[in-house]
């Protein structure tokens, strides 16, 4: 039987997820498994424990949303790890697209049957990310969740759609997929490896976790009158009839943008920076086939 080490955010979800983890760990010790639960005590302490837990065979849990989830994802690939998954955020997206269930005693089932499968990941500098990558006003409605302690979790991505479409610039983009570039005038760009962002809002339909490709979204911008199609039910709709969107995939993908604000990226709901400007050193996005391997 597997041991387990437990990783818990107690930020995520708003303070929901230290009591996440006790149906899930109480189930998996009643069944005589070994279960150590620690709460996170940052980036590089976690990156220490990850690699620690690795090294005595434990499964690595993540008990958090999807920005935890990533971090400890990326550290267990780079260790050669298995990881599993509680998820207690706002968003679990990824999750979802692995078909974890919702209920803490399925998931302690799941994490006891131990049935694993190796997933994609996807690069971006020197991070690794589960989900997806996204530029535009997409990520400027992220840090907007992100900083919306205050908000009900119910209401936090709808607000921030809002919030975000009152301020955003569309940008010139140029993405280069697989040595192919096309240039947009654009408000977002995802780069997916899971199919679902933004709490549940299936952004790429066709996309599939170890399939060795990304899939490409780039939303056209549009005019203010037009901007509904990026609210929550317009992404659920994926802004069809509303404005251009152009999909595409690939294996390494290259965005730069020009706008008259800098355009900000995000993966998995943690702010990952801005694009460059200059088209002869844009931002590389490559996927990393069976990178990581989960139980599901």
């Amino acid at each position: 039987m597997d041991s387990f080490v437990f990783l818990v955010n107690p930020a995520s979800g708003g303070g929901a997820a230290p009591e996440a983890v006790v149906p899930v760990a109480r189930r998996l010790r009643d069944h005589g498994a070994s279960v150590e639960v620690t709460y996170s005590p940052g980036p590089e302490a976690c990156r220490a424990l990850v690699a620690e837990a690795v090294g005595r065979g434990d499964v690595v849990v993540s008990v958090g949303g999807d920005g935890m989830l990533s971090s400890i994802a990326g550290a267990v690939s780079r260790a050669g790890g298995t990881l599993g998954i509680v998820p207690a955020g706002r968003g679990n997206d990824f999750a979802r697209m692995l078909g974890i269930p919702k209920d803490p005693l399925a998931q302690a089932d799941v994490l006891l049957a131990g049935n694993r499968r190796t997933v994609d990941m996807i690069s971006y500098g020197d991070r690794l990310v589960a989900g997806s990558v996204y530029a535009g006003v997409d990520a400027r409605a992220a840090e907007i969740v992100d900083s919306a302690r205050w908000v009900p979790k119910i209401a936090q991505y709808p607000l921030a759609a809002l919030r975000a479409l009152a301020t955003y610039t569309p940008a010139s983009y140029r993405v280069t997929i697989d040595g192919v570039a096309h240039e947009f005038n654009g408000a977002t760009v995802v780069v997916a490896n899971s199919g679902y962002y933004g709490k549940g809002m299936k952004i790429a339909p066709a996309a599939v976790l170890d399939d060795g490709l990304l899939d490409v979204i780039v939303i056209e911008a549009a005019s203010r009158a037009r901007a509904d199609a990026l609210t929550a039910e317009g992404l659920r709709r994926r802004a069809r009839g509303s404005r251009p969107v152009h999909v595409f995939t690939g294996g390494s993908v290259t965005i730069a943008a020009t706008s008259r604000r800098p355009v900000p990226v995000g993966g998995d709901g943690e702010a990952l920076g801005v694009l460059p400007t200059d088209a002869s050193a844009p931002a590389t996005v490559s996927v990393l086939p069976g990178a990581l391997t989960v139980i599901a």
